[in-house]
Order: C-alpha cells, then structure tokens, then sequence
C-alpha cells in the first residue's frame, strides 16, 4: 500500500465519561481525523446521549472484530498522531503493561511500534477529582495504583501524557504547529 498523501489524526475513545463532551468538541475542530470507538466507548456516547456525527472526512471505526484489523493503518502512513482521550485508569494500566486487547490499546501499541506520536489524557490524575457523570457532578478518589501508573505512562516514548482539557488543547495546538513546520 502507498503512503498517502495528506496524514491523519487518529483519535481513540474508551470508556470514560470524564470531559467526554469537550473532547468530542475538539475532534469535530480537527482536519482529518479518524475515530477509534470502543465497545465501553459506545456505552459512553448513549449514556451521555452524544451524537458521532463527524465531518465529512471522519471516518469511524468500531470495536468490532478481535484482531482490530483498522491498527494496520498506522503501518502505511495513514496518522501523524494518535490521540487517547478520555483514557480510563483500565486503558491507562494496559498501554503500560502492553495489553492491547480492545480498538484502543491496540492502535496505542501499534502507533507506538510505528513512531506515531501519542498524546493521552489521562483520567485519574489526582488524589480527587470531580468528574460529570450522566446524571450530574460526582467526586472519585483514583486508587494509588491508578496514579502510579499514569506516572508510568508519562516515561514512555513519544507520548505526551496530559493531565487537564487546557493541557490537552495546548499538546494539540503545539502538535498541529509541528506539522505546519513551526515547531
């Protein structure tokens, strides 16, 4: 397969609902993107009641099949970065572990083997956090081994571990300036 000619961002959901809707906002602001929906994703998007509709250039794929054959797209050039986000603690743990049995630990391991930049906003951060569930505000108190493992998670190469919805609409705005060949 030939490189392509115009790279794409690569954007994989999990599980989270935590600023669920905001980073649903930013993947309708980016220029050809591609969405990885997961299984527990899709749960998120009708508890949220949230729409995919995308641009025109989006295309989604779903967690359907074991061996996540859309992965084989970071082999031919098709995404310049891949962005996870909201990552739940499981997601956070397995892409530290190397576990990569879903859509989204699957194109994290694959972008990694591929030199594809990551950039992953980790959910459970803090000691407490106050987080919209779908029926309003709530207080969640990540275990220790859950920021262990965010920690982890930052050492890892060529991936961007963000924290809050500014530092993830700055890596996003400093990735987007790296590709215009100002960064």
């Amino acid at each position: 397969m030939a490189k392509i000619k115009t790279p794409r961002w690569g954007w994989a959901l999990t599980g989270s609902g935590h600023f669920f809707k905001e980073c649903l906002a930013m993947i309708h602001a980016l220029d050809e993107v591609d969405l990885f929906v997961t299984r527990a994703a899709a749960e998120v998007v009708r508890m949220y009641k949230q729409d995919l509709t995308l641009p025109k250039s989006a295309r989604i794929f779903r967690d359907t099949a074991a061996s996540a054959p859309p992965v084989g797209n970071f082999y031919y050039g098709v995404y310049h970065t891949l962005v996870l986000g909201p990552a739940t603690s499981n997601t956070v743990a397995k892409c530290v572990y190397g576990i990569s049995d879903n859509l989204a630990t699957n194109v994290f391991a694959q972008a990694g083997k591929c030199r594809v930049p990551a950039i992953v906003f980790a959910c459970d951060t803090a000691p407490e956090l106050e987080t919209e569930a779908p029926k309003g505000m709530v207080k969640v108190y990540p275990r220790r081994i859950d920021l262990e493992n965010t920690a982890r998670l930052k050492s890892f190469e060529g991936t961007n571990v963000v924290e809050t919805l500014a530092e993830l609409e700055q890596a996003l705005t400093e990735r987007k300036r790296e590709l215009a060949g100002h960064g």
